[in-house]
């Protein structure tokens, strides 16, 4: 799926550029990609549509707390994923909103404890999503992928 959402970043300048999910489907198919990854990565992007969308009224508030982790976001995320996101937070790449549909989109992937090359991958795509600007140094951390590749 990680594989498929880097590839969406890659070919589509913008969330509106992206064909209908049917159509995407095929495409993804005709680069190569499993149905079983397409489908739950249509899923997943659905899902950020609909987060995103419940998320517009907090988006319009202005939060300056500080942002307790669950145990179960702790269990799930772990120290250097959350470190992560508030290092994305405190350098206003990510805005308290777009944190809060990042951590719940690395929430909603089914495997768990969430690596921190995959939560760049999310946060990639929630600020893609919104067709935010960034910074090019932030966008090679983003991309960057230590461990196991995430290019197709």
């Amino acid at each position: 799926m990680f594989d498929i959402l880097v590839y969406l970043f890659k070919n589509y300048y913008t969330p509106q550029a992206c064909p209908t999910a049917d159509v995407l489907a095929k495409r993804l198919a005709a680069a190569g990609f499993e149905y079983d990854d397409i489908d739950e990565a249509i899923r997943w992007l659905l899902g950020l549509a609909e987060t995103t969308e419940n998320c517009v009224n907090l988006a319009q508030t202005q939060s300056q707390g500080i942002r307790i982790y669950a145990e179960v976001e702790h269990q799930q995320l772990g120290p250097e994923v959350i470190g992560f996101i508030s290092f994305l937070e405190t350098t206003d790449v990510l805005p308290p909103p777009l944190r809060e549909i990042v951590i719940e989109r690395a929430l909603a992937c089914k495997d768990t404890p969430v690596s921190l090359e995959r939560v760049k991958v999310i946060a990639l795509m929630v600020l893609w999503s919104q067709e935010a600007d960034i910074d090019y140094l932030i966008l090679e951390e983003l991309l960057r992928h230590d461990q196991a590749p995430l290019l197709h």
